[in-house]
């Protein structure tokens, strides 16, 4: 859905309040916005009510099981602590042939 970009000037009162046009609060129909600074300009965006429930599902598809992913970090982790153990048995060792 391509929607025609909307530009419009709003003035900023003393206590650094803007209204976001009419158009926009229908469109968005949220409470919350989100201003992202980007130095010489803002980017502002919708917050939706409930930021957690709007992203759930968003990226499920095909790929790793969490049972999946932390099995294969106890097998990383688990040959991590064995080059370790090799390392330390060699430095050990040479002790050993140097005496």
């Amino acid at each position: 859905m391509m929607l025609d970009v909307l530009s419009t000037m709003a003035k900023v009162t003393r206590n650094g309040q803007i209204s976001l046009p009419a158009e926009l609060r229908r469109r968005w129909n949220v409470d919350s916005v989100l201003v992202m600074d980007h130095g010489d300009y803002a980017v502002v965006c919708p917050m939706p009510d409930d930021p957690v429930a709007s992203v759930r599902g968003k990226y499920a598809g095909p790929g790793p099981s969490s049972e999946e992913v932390r099995a294969a970090e106890r097998e990383a982790e688990a040959e991590l602590e064995d080059a370790r153990l090799a390392a330390h048995r060699a430095v050990e060792d040479r002790r050993g042939a140097g005496s």
